[in-house]
């Protein structure tokens, strides 16, 4: 007889539970939805086993901890940064401090830039003003990243995405047993690396968030960016809210250490007011003080940076016009090494067929 996935009853790409070493699953999702289940039968020999397909750790919060498919992060390759974009022209120690250049404004629960910043605005500067941000709010914002023009000709080409129908449902780290998805993330995503025909200022947008982190992450006296190695990412996630309350419920972006230290994302929304159309992001950051919370209006051709473990649980409120967003994760390479042998010996786990 032939082992199949106790989940769906696939017997292709079959992993093993390395606790008990007799259950199967076609893929983490499915042993992650089924653990509540498995877990008093799962017969473990050794108490420091380690699970080849691993588990989330239970919380003791409210917070689901699910995020972008792992299957997804880690099965891709990792775009490499080119360290010819950075080229600093400046010293930090001769910059004015980040106090001078951003305002809290205790209604709007978030750092941003207290001056419009336009295309020609000084990456050395951009990227002082977010090692500072990050360092002490661990969010920053940048308005008018591209200038009107450049972002809407990014939207454009979103738009002639979108209406090719290339944009899939977004998926999951785990669904907890939910079935239905849609309960928990309601946004259609498409992934690219920006040299497509199609993604010619996409492909420029995301050279200029990469020279942004690359020098930021160079630079001397860089804080807790300094604490990483960044010199790959993901592929662009261009993502749509199509609307009709739409959402993506409180999550952490990576739960589990897959290499992920920066979230970085563009909104493309003309005329939004979050009051009619929704779509709010709302970040919990761990650490601050009290019920305060980074509220972030997904205005266009704003640039939101965040860290993306656990620090910053963050949610997407319904939207009720159609949002877009492209998001980029920067990887810390060995974090990233280290994700990818836990995954490749997973998927090396494979058992042939009795």
């Amino acid at each position: 007889m032939n082992s199949t996935c106790v989940v769906c009853g696939s017997q292709e790409n079959l992993l093993r539970c390395a606790r008990c070493k007799k259950t199967f699953y076609c893929s983490r999702t499915h042993q992650k939805q089924d653990w509540k289940r498995h877990k008093p039968t799962c017969n473990t020999a050794d108490d420091q086993n380690v699970q080849t397909l691993n588990v989330e750790k239970e919380t003791n919060g409210t917070l689901p901890v699910v995020g972008s498919s792992e299957d997804e992060i880690l099965s891709s390759c990792a775009q490499s940064l080119s360290p010819n974009l950075y080229k600093s022209k400046v010293n930090d120690e001769n910059m004015p401090a980040s106090k001078e250049n951003l305002r809290f404004d205790p209604s709007f629960h978030c750092t941003t830039l207290n001056k419009s910043r336009g295309p020609d605005t000084d990456i050395d500067l951009m990227s002082l003003n977010v090692l500072r941000d990050m360092n002490d709010y661990g969010v920053c914002v940048v308005d008018n990243f591209l200038g009107e023009e450049k972002g809407r000709l990014v939207l454009k080409e979103v738009l002639n995405m979108y209406s090719s129908g290339v944009f899939k449902d977004g998926q999951l780290v785990s669904n907890r047993g939910r079935t239905d998805l849609k309960t928990i993330r309601g946004d259609k995503i498409a992934w690219v690396d920006g040299k497509e025909s199609f993604c010619n200022y996409i492909g420029s947008l995301i050279s200029q968030v990469d020279a942004v982190i690359i020098r930021a992450n160079k630079m001397e006296n860089n804080g807790k960016m300094g604490q990483y190695n960044i010199n790959g990412r993901t592929k662009a996630m261009v993502a749509c809210y199509p609307g009709s309350g739409s959402r993506y419920v409180k999550h952490v972006d990576n739960p589990n250490r897959d290499g992920r230290c920066i979230t970085a994302i563009y909104y493309l929304n003309l005329n939004w007011d979050v009051k009619d159309c929704g779509g709010l992001l709302r970040i919990f950051p761990e650490g601050w003080r009290g019920d305060k919370v980074a509220d972030i209006e997904p205005l266009f051709d704003r640039l939101l940076f965040f860290w993306s473990d656990r620090r910053n649980p963050h949610e997407v409120q319904p939207a009720y016009q159609t949002r877009y967003a492209i998001t980029l994760w920067y990887f810390d390479s060995i974090e990233r090494e280290a994700a990818c042998r836990r995954y490749e010996k997973e998927r090396s786990m494979i058992k042939q067929p009795i």
